[in-house]
């Protein structure tokens, strides 16, 4: 968790989280205008967005791969028609 790899990740996924949240408290004002929109509103949620996706990534840090945000890991299995299983 304390690597840079991590924490790069981490902030790629909150700016995005950002950003989508932003866009959708933008759409959500009917008639949405750019000289009258609140954007401390805007603004406060996507910090809340942008917070809330930090924590979530620590949160998930010791579930998933090692040294990855990600609640999954990198693995993954397949069965065969025949029923054999194979790792990835």
């Amino acid at each position: 968790m304390f690597t840079s790899t991590f924490w790069r990740d981490v902030l790629e996924r909150a700016i995005k989280t950002a950003a989508q949240t932003a866009l959708v408290a933008i759409g959500a004002a009917a008639g949405f205008d750019l000289f009258t929109a609140d954007y401390v509103t805007i603004g406060g949620a996507a910090a809340g967005g942008f917070i809330l996706s930090v924590l979530t990534s620590i949160g998930s840090a010791p579930f998933g791969t090692n040294g990855s945000p990600s609640l999954l890991s990198n693995t993954w299995t397949s069965i065969g028609a025949d029923g054999s299983v194979t790792n990835g």
